[in-house]
């Protein structure tokens, strides 16, 4: 099996880091991953992707031009590769901000409230783990929570590491948002 993923979003949202924590989990996993970043000039505010794929056999290329699932975090990247998603796959999107939704009824669509979700936790840092636990659910690959966590180790500074309660809290919230539809 391969899942072929792309995480998009404005840069400051989390968006390398998901696909980074997703790529390392996946390793833990005995998976065979590639994660291909791709970011603009700017730290904050320009648009930042990460492609992510995961499989049980060796991976051609990491290039992609269509997604099993494409995980849109504004209505720029939600634009741009909603169309990229296969027939047969899955869009993910935060509801926040977004104004105009695509109309395909030939891929599931998820709507999340992440950015409420992460208000309700009390931590706008948790967003992209909200975001990240909605994706684990909706993915093929059930990656093991161990493994999640060992990839959110592996992917966070040691100096951060008190947050990881926080961060394994973030994603069992995303993770119950996608269960509420």
């Amino acid at each position: 099996m391969k899942e072929e993923i792309i995480i998009a979003g404005f840069g400051g949202q989390g968006v390398l880091s998901m696909g980074k924590i997703l790529a390392y989990s996946g390793l833990m996993d005995d998976k065979e991953v590639t994660w291909m970043p791709s970011y603009g000039p700017e730290q904050r505010g320009g648009t930042a992707n990460v492609t992510v794929i995961l499989s049980d056999e060796k991976i051609s290329s990491p290039v992609l031009d269509t997604y099993d699932i494409v995980v849109a975090l504004n209505q720029q990247s939600l634009d741009k590769f909603a169309p990229k998603v296969k027939p047969g796959g899955l869009l993910l999107f935060d509801t926040s901000g977004i104004h105009k939704v695509p109309e395909r009824d030939d891929i599931t669509i998820h709507p999340i409230a992440a950015m409420d979700a992460t208000l309700e936790i009390g931590n706008s840092k948790a967003y992209n783990m909200v975001v990240m636990g909605a994706l684990l659910e909706a993915m093929r690959y059930k990656l093991p929570m161990e493994n999640v966590v060992k990839g959110l180790k592996k992917s966070i500074p040691e100096r951060h590491h008190h947050l990881l309660p926080l961060n394994e809290q973030a994603i069992e919230r995303g993770r119950k948002l996608l269960n509420k539809e």
